[in-house]
């Protein structure tokens, strides 16, 4: 899924450096959460378990425009569910922090034993997953314009996931067209693009049509992709946190599970080095040795922690109280751009520094610059 192009500049809103950023989201400022199931669909025939989610919230908190996390379980597409004990840390641990989080449910494969035989049903699955959760992001930005009952930040949505969670989140994010996918027949004669468009195409069918699925960036627990050249210029940005010795979904490239007849996966390794190839934002934390067991206790696990700190310090610059999108229009030769005001780092007017200092324009937003002789 591409992004917009639009210009980031070291630019900070004046109303939001010094009110929602301040003291939220690196820290957790909050002693407990609440928890919310939902069915994130609005057609008759998802009614079920598998299009269920538990929404975490901070209990007493007032913001109303805050960071979105979407968390989706592993368990290889054969098992598993939102109340796996890494969901449940992680959401907490965000929640805490002044994040809405929420941890999913997605359809499983149908017939296991076709799932490890046939290419037509592993890609098939996948998919149904990708859309499960791109109806999941939707189902927030509905409620957004109904009222904003979860108070979000519609415009910063993160989604991520461990294991085969991971392996939805990213073909969620880089697949941007039916036809990325191989036009080919399975074994059994069936057309892959033709699998997907009759399941709805690259939104799906599980509804909540009419908003967007867009994504902020992607949390990548020991996840891969099935082809690197999918992750493109101005996609996404990706934080991975994978074992060198993952026999499950290897930390290069391999079938996934170690069985032949899966498709291949390509991991964090390989994911990260085509970032770092076009230049998109990324960083990867790698456990050396590590197997495919470091997530699956949760908070029990120090290197658990280890990667929810590395991931809360890879999306804290991302998140709109740190960063402000001008537009272009901003640039054009009939807007006149006026300096308000300037400050000092702790906004005192009359105690700005030699070296640094903060500009307030009229536009609503502030430049913090280093002053030089």
């Amino acid at each position: 899924m591409k992004i917009k192009l639009i210009v980031i500049i070291l630019v900070f809103s004046y109303n939001l450096i010094f009110s929602q950023c301040n003291g939220r989201y690196m820290d957790e400022i909050f002693s407990s959460v609440t928890t919310t199931t939902v069915n994130y669909s609005d057609q008759l025939q998802y009614q079920d378990s598998f299009h269920e989610m538990d929404i975490y919230t901070p209990v007493g908190d007032t913001v109303k425009n805050r960071p979105l996390i979407i968390f989706i379980h592993g368990g290889s597409y054969l098992g598993g569910s939102k109340a796996e004990i890494d969901c449940i840390d992680f959401c907490e641990h965000f929640a805490k922090k002044g994040y809405v989080t929420a941890s999913v449910n997605y359809r499983l494969s149908a017939n296991q034993l076709n799932f490890v035989l046939y290419e037509e049903e592993q890609y098939l699955t996948v998919w149904n997953s990708v859309a499960d959760v791109k109806a999941a992001i939707r189902y927030f930005r509905k409620d957004y314009s109904n009222g904003n009952n979860y108070g979000i930040d519609q415009n910063t949505i993160f989604v991520g996931g461990s294991s085969a969670g991971a392996v939805t989140a990213v073909h969620l994010a880089y697949i941007n067209n039916v036809s990325d996918l191989p036009n080919t027949s399975s074994p059994n004669g069936t057309n892959i693009q033709t699998l997907v468009n009759n399941s709805g195409g690259l939104e799906g069918d599980v509804g909540n049509s009419g908003f967007s699925s867009e994504i902020s960036a992607v949390i990548n627990f020991s996840g891969a992709i099935n082809t690197t050249n999918w992750i493109e210029v101005q996609e996404q940005p990706i934080v991975s946190v994978h074992g060198t010795a993952d026999q499950t979904i290897d930390f290069n490239c391999a079938p996934g599970l170690g069985i032949p007849t899966v498709l291949n996966l390509c991991g964090s390794s390989e994911i990260h080095n085509q970032a770092n190839n076009i230049g998109l934002l990324n960083d990867l934390l790698v456990f050396d040795g590590g197997d495919h067991d470091w997530f699956q206790s949760g908070n029990a696990d120090s290197r658990f922690i280890q990667a929810l700190n590395f991931v809360s310090s890879f999306i804290y610059p991302l998140l709109s109280c740190n960063q402000i999108a001008i537009s272009s229009n901003l640039e054009s030769s009939n807007y006149k751009k006026k300096l308000v005001q300037k400050t000092n780092l702790l906004g005192q007017k009359n105690g700005c520094s030699n070296t640094m200092s903060l500009f307030y324009y009229n536009d609503g937003t502030v430049e913090k610059r280093i002053l030089v002789n």
